[in-house]
């Protein structure tokens, strides 16, 4: 393939002093290793997301997880994910990390080009796929700069799946065949539905006898009080209304049992097997493996370790897999690209301190309320849902062909 002039001349000075310098960091596992690049902390998510999922069908399999400098790294080392540093973007460092790896596949998300980096992957006769292709990354400056109308570097990518029509018209513009083009959607992580026991769901709800109940997740001790300081303001008009608090750490839930019943509410903690009864105004969910059945059971979902700072936020998408309205607070870490996305859909509502997160509550028990909500969360996180659907049939079928090979 030729180089268009600009990217040509690139590449020339990507050669100059290209020695090794790029630090080995790990070994390379055994087994399928895919690369993914992201250019987002969303994208990241995603393509972690994507890991868990494929590693259910192929258990030996590893993601490389590369980033650009703006994505917060340290949050995504988990399971089968290997964080490393892209290299120095000429020849020497770009081959010692692809001879090091040897990915069997690139996802490479967005735009934002590394151009030695992606020759240097298809010399090595990486299979290249441009993933969530989007316009404000293709029509960057440093896209302008390199390539001239041959547009040489974007014929690395065996496959291309755009985001929206406008990225689809913007990559026929740069002279990509309509037919090479797949319309994929936004590229997210979606929702993923949590086991849920039936009976215990039966029992509650029939202990309920009708009551709203609203959840506080992953509570941190220094959040308890914004919690329950909401929870008395909405009491006093909503007498019956029943609070979950599901400790960040369950190891807490002796600490919160203390600080609820000396401000003299009457709590029940679940893992010593106490149904809630109808005096019961706190129930204490402190079994992480349950929170499937206190998200299907909860018209509202406050998404903690979100109310003050240091503790990253928690994923959205949980909550809305499960049909309940997502409140959020100003410090969501990683996951605020995410949460913006949701409320600027109606999905979710951003709540500062208690009586935000009273008012909010007031307002969302509501049965019409919550429920237009939820199936607004419940619809965008579908949507990333069917895409990561999508990409993983890609990666299965590329690997199988190699696997065949």
């Amino acid at each position: 393939m030729g180089f268009s002039p600009s990217l040509a001349a690139y590449l020339a000075w990507a050669r100059r002093g290209s020695q090794s310098d790029y630090k080995i960091e790990s070994e390379r596992p055994q087994g399928e290793l895919v690369w993914g690049h992201a250019t987002s902390t969303a994208r990241a998510d995603a393509l972690c997301q994507l890991a868990e999922r494929l590693r259910v069908h192929r258990p030996g399999i590893h993601l490389l997880l590369t980033a650009t400098e703006d994505v917060t790294r340290l949050a995504f080392s988990r399971g089968p994910v290997i964080l490393q540093p892209l290299p120095e973007d000429r020849f020497g460092p770009c081959e010692a990390f692809l001879s090091h790896w040897a990915p069997d596949i690139c996802l490479w998300t967005g735009g934002d080009f590394r151009p030695t980096l992606l020759t240097c992957a298809r010399r090595h006769r990486v299979p290249l796929h441009l993933i969530d292709a989007d316009v404000t990354l293709l029509s960057g400056q440093r896209w302008h700069r390199l390539c001239d109308p041959n547009r040489s570097l974007i014929r690395h990518f065996s496959g291309i799946m755009a985001r929206s029509e406008e990225a689809e018209r913007q990559l026929r513009r740069i002279g990509v065949k309509e037919a090479d083009i797949a319309l994929g959607g936004l590229f997210q992580a979606g929702s993923v539905s949590l086991p849920c026991n039936e009976e215990d769901r039966a029992a509650v709800s029939a202990s309920m006898r009708g009551r709203p109940i609203w959840m506080a997740a992953a509570v941190q001790p220094d959040e308890l009080e914004i919690v329950l300081g909401a929870h008395r303001r909405v009491t006093r008009f909503a007498h019956r209304l029943l609070l979950v608090i599901a400790p960040a750490r369950s190891g807490d839930v002796g600490a919160f049992r203390e600080r609820i019943a000396a401000e003299g509410w009457r709590p029940t903690v679940w893992s010593e097997g106490q149904m809630p009864a109808e005096t019961t105004q706190i129930v204490l969910a402190d079994t992480p493996e349950e929170m499937g059945l206190w998200y299907r059971l909860a018209s509202v979902t406050l998404m903690a370790s979100s109310l003050v700072p240091g503790h990253g936020g928690r994923d959205p998408n949980e909550p809305a897999a499960h049909g309940s309205a997502i409140l959020y607070g100003p410090n969501s870490g990683r996951y605020l690209e995410i949460y913006d996305r949701f409320a600027q859909a109606g999905a979710a509502r951003r709540v500062h301190e208690s009586e935000t997160l009273a008012s909010a509550v007031e307002d969302l028990i509501a049965p019409d309320r919550s429920a237009a909500m939820a199936h607004a969360a419940w619809d965008l996180a579908s949507q990333g849902a069917e895409v990561t659907d999508r990409i993983m049939d890609l990666v299965q079928d590329t690997l199988d062909v190699l696997a065949a090979r």
